[in-house]
């Protein structure tokens, strides 16, 4: 099964939403291997957000993300990159589609979540943000109700 991280930013934990977020993925049927509350740094910000650091907005990004505490989850699930890029929806809150969690609950650039975008990026940001024992490879007692038998 593929997993995927998703970090809750500050400003789900800031608004009081982390909770309802994290329900929406279990009640979708996606699978928590990993979970933690963390404060990030300039070091782990740097390298997770090398790729924007020539933006003019990256240290607007640094400095939201340093806010408040985040709460970074591994999740799994059959093709689980995919379903909670869906999930989470447009990254301007405004342009994301209703339904969607940023559709729901952004209005705008502090858009509660982020979710990796690949299944390569995915493997990558899991080992930034967790170590290897962190994460519990385990089967739900309820796994036949969230997959036929041939999918899995």
């Amino acid at each position: 099964m593929e997993k995927t991280l998703v970090i809750l930013k500050p400003s789900a934990m800031g608004r009081g939403i982390a909770g309802e977020v994290i329900d929406r993925f279990i009640k979708k049927g996606l699978i928590i291997s990993g979970i933690k509350l963390m404060q990030l740094t300039d070091e782990l910000l740097d390298d997770h957000y090398a790729h924007l650091k020539d933006r003019p907005f990256f240290n607007r990004i640094k400095t939201s993300m340093k806010s408040l505490p985040v709460i970074v989850m591994c999740l799994k699930g059959i093709d689980a990159v995919q379903v909670v890029r869906a999930m989470v929806g447009a990254t301007n809150g405004r342009a994301a589609a209703p339904g969607t969690i940023r559709g729901d609950y952004s209005m705008g650039q502090e858009n509660i979540i982020h979710a990796s975008d690949t299944p390569e990026n995915a493997v990558i940001e899991l080992n930034r943000f967790f170590k290897p024992e962190e994460i519990i490879d385990y089967t739900p007692a309820a796994m036949h109700l969230l997959y036929a038998d041939d999918e899995l």
